[in-house]
């Protein structure tokens, strides 16, 4: 490949990776649809049942890259960077419907399957996502309660405005 093909290359590379940021971060500020991002990836996890699928062989870790983003969602767990939720929600993003992702990009990341986008992120984020975990450990521990297994995607957000007093 010469140095313009590698230019060019680049710069698409640079493209996808740029509006897969900004779809990740659009989805962050709306709540309704990061709700539903959850919910959708879970339901495709519940589906795809074999224990041998390469989404299963990771399902701990994308259970907890879940619940990791609605802990965030629900305003439990704010300590982790915004990279690291934008790489997370990408990772979701790409899981539920990788076609949405990469658009007219498929070339290039095609040979990405979701096992592989999800491995990439989870590397990426493996010390914030065990961060977390130590602190989803330590409030377990301080209510008594154990840790779910698998996430219930269904809550409910409860407004600032229906908490004031009247």
């Amino acid at each position: 490949m010469n140095r313009h093909e590698q230019e060019m290359k680049q710069k698409k590379e640079n493209r996808f990776f740029e509006r897969a940021r900004n779809k990740a971060e659009e989805t962050l500020r709306d709540p309704d649809k990061l709700r539903g991002i959850i919910d959708s990836a879970l339901q495709m996890v519940s589906k795809s049942g074999s224990s041998s699928s390469p989404i299963n062989e990771l399902s701990d870790k994308f259970q907890a890259l879940v619940r990791l983003v609605r802990a965030y969602l629900n305003r439990d767990y704010r300590i982790v960077p915004w990279q690291t939720l934008i790489l997370a929600v990408t990772a979701l993003l790409y899981f539920v419907n990788p076609f949405d992702m990469v658009t007219d990009f498929l070339p290039l990341v095609g040979f990405f399957d979701d096992a592989a986008v999800l491995t990439a992120v989870l590397a990426s984020i493996n010390h914030d996502l065990s961060s977390f975990l130590e602190w989803e450990n330590s409030t377990a521990a301080a209510s008594d309660e154990p840790l779910p297994r698998v996430v219930d995607a269904d809550f409910e957000e409860v407004n600032e405005e229906q908490q004031k007093p009247s």
